[in-house]
């Protein structure tokens, strides 16, 4: 955790979700001397009434003070909403990465300034750090190279990120994480992690979630490269790139999903090969300068690190070089090509371990 020169005020609003890795983030910044206030959003208005018993069970544990917001209108129209709006254009969303700076983040800002806190904090794997000849903040990436989560916090603001402390960084191992827990006798210290999307129970699926709110799209065809009809899809919501398994489909040789055509509605198969591509087009960006993507600029953490790029959160950073177009979209060439490159989901921009940027894929 990158350490402020806090003086005597030391007082921070951390988000506190009732599991182990924000309870021990809690645990952490107490024993360095906040005085740590833990928020529980709710996200679905009573939906998540046990993690927030879980939350408030840990607040009582460490002897914090517990905020309790519900989010869940605003979170209904700007996750929920524009998640279903991506699917319904043939688009892969990420959720966390909409949430972080529309609703996460700016109600910490929110009820730290509310309550008089110099700081928020999270259980996120990540870190920050400050350039002064930059003169900006920058998240950085992990200790923690398997638990990294510097991706999803690529669109976090200056006014987000200057506040921002992220105790976890220090962390090296999932199980060091449980073991502070265990040896503090936390009551969520072998709790199971958190589902990948909040707002889908566990055992479900995207495409049922969608279809209960009448989100559907109608059957098309699966076409090859070429444009020849190869039999009957079942809607493009149900399909991303990448795509092998459950298509309904049977060519008599492995078939992956390559594109999702929606001006056609059609789902393109190919081959494994098919997948990799070098160029990857992105808009919508949050970047730290064109400067430092270039490399024209870099940053005293990252002195002469080439760029490289992230098409998913799972992805390994890969070496890359940015085009800047005239309408104010980036065009990434990567050095080696990449595998499965997803309209929806984020390109993250790195120098170093210094999240520089990122945008949303459009091809």
């Amino acid at each position: 955790m990158n350490q402020r020169n806090t003086g005597d005020r030391k007082k921070v609003v951390l988000g506190l979700s009732g599991g182990v890795d924000s309870t021990t983030a809690a645990l952490l910044l107490q024993e360095k001397g906040y005085e740590v206030t833990g928020l529980y959003f709710d996200v679905l208005s009573g939906g998540t009434a046990a993690g927030c018993k879980r939350a408030q069970r840990a607040a009582e544990q460490l002897g914090i003070d517990f905020l309790y917001q519900d989010v869940s209108e605003a979170f209904e129209q700007v996750v929920i909403g524009n998640f279903c709006e991506e699917y319904l254009h043939a688009r892969t969303p990420n959720p966390c990465v909409f949430c972080n700076p529309n609703i996460k983040f700016r109600t910490l800002l929110k009820a730290a300034d509310e309550i008089g806190a110099d700081y928020i904090a999270t259980g996120h794997y990540a870190d920050t750090c400050y350039d002064a000849g930059l003169n900006r903040w920058f998240i950085r990436r992990a200790a923690n190279r398997r638990k990294d989560q510097s991706y999803m916090l690529y669109r976090l603001g200056q006014e987000v990120i200057s506040r921002l402390l992220l105790p976890l960084n220090e962390i090296e191992d999932k199980n060091q994480v449980r073991e502070i827990a265990r040896s503090k006798a936390l009551v969520n210290a072998d709790a199971k992690d958190s589902q990948e999307i909040c707002f889908i129970e566990p055992g479900d699926h995207y495409q049922a979630f969608l279809e209960r709110r009448g989100k559907t799209l109608p059957k098309g065809n699966f076409v090859d490269a070429d444009g020849t009809v190869l039999g009957e899809h079942q809607g493009l919501l149900h399909y991303t790139i990448g795509q092998r398994k459950g298509l309904g489909i049977a060519l008599g040789r492995p078939a992956f999903v390559t594109k999702l055509d929606a001006q056609r509605n059609e789902v393109v198969l190919g081959s494994n090969e098919d997948l990799f591509v070098q160029d990857v087009l992105s808009a919508d960006h949050v970047i730290a300068s064109k400067e430092v993507l270039t490399g024209a600029a870099f940053s005293k953490y990252a002195e002469d690190c080439p760029l490289t790029a992230k098409i998913r959160y799972a992805a390994k950073p890969a070496e890359a070089t940015v085009e800047f177009l005239s309408d104010g979209r980036i065009l990434t060439h990567f050095r080696e090509r990449q595998r499965a490159v997803t309209p929806g989901q984020s390109i993250v921009f790195y120098r170093g371990d210094l999240v520089v940027g990122g945008g949303f894929i459009e091809s």
